[in-house]
């Protein structure tokens, strides 16, 4: 996990351990980062989670691949739709949350806006 820069990776994994940090190597198959322009996607990355004092946060390591925003995704492919018509499940949930309000007001407003979820919390707020 360690061992660049000179540092002996057990004296490393005790530091860490003093200041309440901690890391896992998650085994993800893919990531995905949605930016309004485009996707990048990482097949096979390898991704490592660092808990420190309740704080978490993410590394993900490999190359990804581009791809113009909605390209394949779940929305316009009509997979993991989870039985709401094209929106993803997911994404009918992080609307109601962000916007305080149902899930069935998340799903109209996520239909409205073609499963943009910017929009759809902005059209809710």
């Amino acid at each position: 996990m360690f061992g660049g820069g000179g540092f002996d990776p057990q004296k490393m994994q005790q530091m860490m351990d003093q200041f309440g940090i901690d890391i896992d190597e998650l085994d993800a198959e893919e990531v995905i980062i949605r930016t309004a322009d485009e996707e990048l996607v990482f097949t096979d990355a390898e991704v490592q989670r660092m808990d420190a004092q309740g704080q978490e946060t993410y590394q993900v390591i490999g190359t990804p691949e581009t791809r113009e925003a909605g390209e394949g995704s779940a929305i316009e492919s009509g997979d993991d739709d989870g039985g709401s018509g094209g929106i993803p499940d997911a994404d009918i949930e992080i609307v109601a949350n962000r916007a305080g309000v149902s899930e069935d007001d998340a799903r109209e407003a996520l239909e409205a806006e073609d499963g943009d979820l910017a929009a759809a919390v902005e059209r809710l707020e």
